[in-house]
C-alpha cells in the first residue's frame, strides 16, 4: 500500500493538464487584451486615415482667394468619406464623412507641435477673413468602442466602453522652383496694385537698391534668402544667381533672409550678360541678347571682356534706357520715401536708332512696348541692322543660351513695412514671386543697383506667366 502511494506520489503524468487548467484564465485574458487591442487600433486607424483624407480634401482650396473656406466647406462635403469598423454600431463598417466631423479654419500654427491651437490661430470670421485661411483642422467626433475583454471581472462596476476619436491639422502652401535666392521690399502699397501696373505693354522700371543703413529694409530695398538647406554663404548665393535654374524651392508662409551685409552677387547676375569676374564661362551660359551698351575688348593674352566705349565710337553704344523720369527735375512719382519706381516710359526711337540705325520702328512693334518685347524682338529677327553692339555675346558665344528668360532674376515680394523686415528675424511670409528683367549688368557694391522691369507676378492679381514656377502643396501637419 505504502508503495502504491509513493508511486502515485511520484508519478509526473497529467501534469501539463494542470498547469494549463492554473493558467488557463491568465491566457484567455491576455488573447481577449490582444484582440481587444488590435480592434481599437484599427478603429482608430480607419478614423485617423479618414481625418487626415478629409484634411487634405479640404485644405487644398484654402489658396488665399475670399471664396477658399466656400469651397473647402463643399470639397468636405461631397469630395471623401472612409469606412470604419469595430465600433459599437450595428451592422455593416459604417461610414465617416463631414457630418461625423466638426472644422475649424485656421490662419496660422503654433510655433511647436506639442502647443495646442490658441485663439489667435483660429480664424473667427469665415466670410471677411476667408483669404487668410492657410489650415483646417478636423476633429472625428469620437465613435463607441465596446471591448471583449470582461473589465467588471478584474473591477466591479468598471466598464468596457469607450470612445475613439481621431484629429488632423493639414494646410496649403505654394511654392516655387528654379528660383533665385533675393527678395526685394514690395514698393507698391498692395500686389493687387502691383498687378494693376502689368496690364498692357508697358511694364514698371524699379531701380533696386541694396539694404541701407541700419538693420530695417524699405520699400524698393532687396536682399538675399538662404539656400533651401540654410546657407547663407557668399559663394554658394553666386552661384545660384549665376545658375539657368537653381535647385531651389521657397514656400510663400514664410522664408529666412541671408542677414547682413549685401554681397558682392552682381557677378552672379553678371554671367547673364557675358561678363565673367571668377565664374566658369563653360558652366554658365551667357543670355542670347546680351546688349548693354559696352564695347569688346581683348587682351594680349587673348582674354574677352567688355569696357564703357570712350570717344565718337560711344554714340553708337546705348544699353536699354531707365524710364525717363528717372533723370526729370522730380524723379519719379513712386510712393512716400521711394522716388526709385518708374512709369514705364523711356525712350525706344532712340534706342532703336542707335542700334539699329533708324528712328522708324518696325510695323510689328509697338511705340510703347516694353524693354522686356524689345529684348525679345531682337532675339527673334536676326537680321535687323547692328550699327555696333551686337545682341549675341562675344566673349562666350559657344556657350550662349537659347532661352530668352536668361536674363529674368526671380524674387520673393514681401511687406517689408507691415512685417518689420529685419536680417535677423523671421521667417517673413511672402506676398507673391515676381520675375524681374534685368535690363543692365548689376552695380557693384556699395551702390549694388539693380535696375530691371518686373514682368509678371504670382498670385490672381498676375498674369498667369509664373504658374510652371508654382507648385501647390498639401500637406499634413499635425
Amino acid at each position: 500500500m505504502l508503495r502504491t502511494i509513493r508511486a502515485f506520489w511520484h508519478d509526473q503524468r497529467g501534469i501539463a493538464l494542470i498547469l494549463v487548467c492554473v493558467t488557463l484564465p491568465a491566457i484567455i485574458g491576455f488573447s481577449l487584451l490582444a484582440i481587444d487591442m488590435s480592434r481599437v487600433n484599427n478603429l482608430h486607424n480607419d478614423l485617423q486615415k479618414g481625418a487626415d483624407a478629409l484634411a487634405l480634401a479640404d485644405a487644398a482650396e484654402l489658396d488665399g482667394k475670399a471664396d477658399s473656406i466656400t469651397r473647402a466647406d463643399f470639397a468636405l462635403a461631397t469630395l471623401v468619406s472612409n469606412k470604419y469598423t469595430f465600433s459599437t454600431t450595428a451592422g455593416p463598417p459604417a461610414t465617416l464623412a463631414a457630418a461625423g466631423v466638426t472644422r475649424r479654419y485656421l490662419k496660422s500654427l503654433p510655433a511647436t507641435d506639442n502647443l495646442p491651437i490658441a485663439a489667435a490661430n483660429i480664424i473667427t470670421d469665415e466670410v471677411g477673413d476667408a483669404s487668410k485661411a492657410r489650415y483646417v483642422e478636423i476633429k472625428v467626433t469620437p465613435v463607441g468602442f465596446s471591448a471583449i475583454f470582461p473589465v467588471s471581472f478584474l473591477s466591479p462596476g468598471a466598464s468596457g466602453s469607450f470612445n475613439v476619436g481621431a484629429v488632423a491639422v493639414a494646410g496649403f502652401s505654394t511654392s516655387v522652383c528654379d528660383f533665385t535666392p533675393m527678395f526685394i521690399c514690395n514698393p507698391y502699397s498692395s500686389i493687387q496694385a502691383l498687378g494693376d501696373t502689368l496690364r498692357g505693354n508697358k511694364r514698371p522700371m524699379v531701380a533696386l537698391k541694396a539694404q541701407g543703413g541700419g538693420n530695417k529694409y524699405g520699400p524698393g530695398d532687396y536682399g538675399f534668402l538662404k539656400t533651401p538647406d540654410g546657407s547663407q554663404a557668399t559663394p554658394d548665393l553666386t552661384n545660384m544667381f549665376a545658375s539657368t535654374k537653381p535647385l531651389t524651392c521657397y514656400k510663400d508662409d514664410g522664408v529666412d533672409l541671408a542677414p547682413g551685409n549685401v554681397p558682392p552677387i552682381n557677378a552672379g547676375i553678371n554671367v547673364r550678360f557675358d561678363i565673367y569676374d571668377k565664374l566658369d564661362p563653360a558652366t554658365y551660359p551667357p543670355a542670347p541678347n546680351v546688349r548693354k551698351g559696352m564695347a569688346k575688348q581683348v587682351d594680349k593674352q587673348g582674354n574677352c571682356s567688355y569696357v564703357t566705349p570712350t570717344g565718337t565710337p560711344a554714340a553708337n553704344y546705348m544699353k536699354l534706357p531707365q524710364d525717363k523720369c528717372f533723370s526729370a527735375p522730380g524723379g519719379c512719382a513712386g510712393i512716400t520715401g521711394f522716388s526709385r519706381l518708374g512709369n514705364g516710359v523711356w525712350d525706344l526711337p532712340t534706342y532703336w536708332s542707335v542700334n539699329h540705325g533708324t528712328s522708324t520702328l518696325p510695323a510689328d512693334l509697338p511705340a510703347d512696348s516694353s524693354r522686356w518685347t524689345v529684348y525679345n524682338y531682337e532675339i527673334t529677327h536676326p537680321g535687323l541692322t547692328n550699327v555696333a553692339e551686337q545682341t549675341l555675346p562675344q566673349c562666350n558665344p559657344q556657350k550662349a543660351s537659347t532661352d530668352p528668360k536668361r536674363r529674368m532674376i526671380y524674387v520673393a515680394l514681401l511687406d517689408c513695412v507691415a512685417n518689420q523686415v529685419q536680417g535677423s528675424h523671421g521667417p517673413y511670409p511672402v506676398q507673391a514671386f515676381a520675375s524681374v528683367f534685368v535690363t543692365e549688368p548689376a552695380g557693384s557694391p556699395p551702390s549694388a543697383d539693380i535696375y530691371g522691369e518686373i514682368i509678371d507676378i504670382t498670385s490672381k492679381a498676375g498674369n498667369g506667366t509664373l504658374d510652371n514656377f508654382l507648385r501647390d502643396e498639401v500637406q499634413l501637419y499635425r
